[in-house]
């Protein structure tokens, strides 16, 4: 006997997400309508009203219900400094260090040839028409320290560069209040190389 079509489709959306498989979707669905299934509905209400009203912003490209996301409508942004992330994730990770004060262009990915990602998929279109609009002076490519992200950085930085723009990158190394001895070789390494000056 096998399970009900419905709940074999709800395992099978399940398995869609990141990090689940086919065992964790099936636990997933199982305890939702077995135990849960008010969870269930609040989750399907908040998929359908998520999908229905969440928008990209028309200048950075992360995720707002208006036109325009509230960081790009700051007036108290410093439109010189344009920070490049790979997900709306990681431009609240930037945020949420209150260091950065500038604004942002979300590329809803990286380069990945093998996985048919290319500068179009990434929009890097509008990245450049952004960077090259006269008030950008320079760009912090912040994408991840994936292979992936290195590439995505590298490419960037070779045309914006190209253009004029003061490109920099985020700096890799130690962790705060890491021990050295607990640091990978390549982690020490690579802070060594961004190593700078006391003054």
């Amino acid at each position: 006997m096998g399970a009900p079509a419905a709940l074999d489709a709800l395992v099978a959306a399940l398995k869609r997400l990141p990090g689940v498989g086919p065992r964790t979707a099936q636990r997933y669905a199982y305890h939702l309508l077995q135990h849960d299934r008010d969870a269930a509905e609040s989750i399907a209400s908040a998929l359908i009203d998520a999908t229905a009203r969440v928008l990209h912003c028309t200048r950075c490209n992360t995720f707002t219900e208006t036109e325009l996301c509230e960081t790009c409508a700051s007036p108290r942004r410093d439109p010189a400094l344009l920070c490049v992330v790979e997900t709306p994730a990681d431009q609240l990770t930037v945020e949420q260090t209150l260091s950065f004060e500038g604004l942002y262009f979300v590329l809803m990915g990286r380069l990945s040839p093998l996985d048919g990602i290319g500068p179009g998929e990434i929009h890097f279109d509008r990245l450049l028409e952004r960077a090259t609009d006269g008030l950008v002076s320079e760009v912090v490519l912040a994408t991840n320290f994936t292979q992936e992200g290195e590439a995505t950085a590298h490419y960037i930085g070779e045309m914006l560069r190209a253009r004029g723009l003061r490109v920099s990158r985020l700096a890799r190394g130690v962790p705060v209040g890491g021990e050295l001895e607990y640091v990978d070789a390549a982690t020490v390494a690579q802070a060594m190389r961004d190593r700078r000056r006391v003054d």
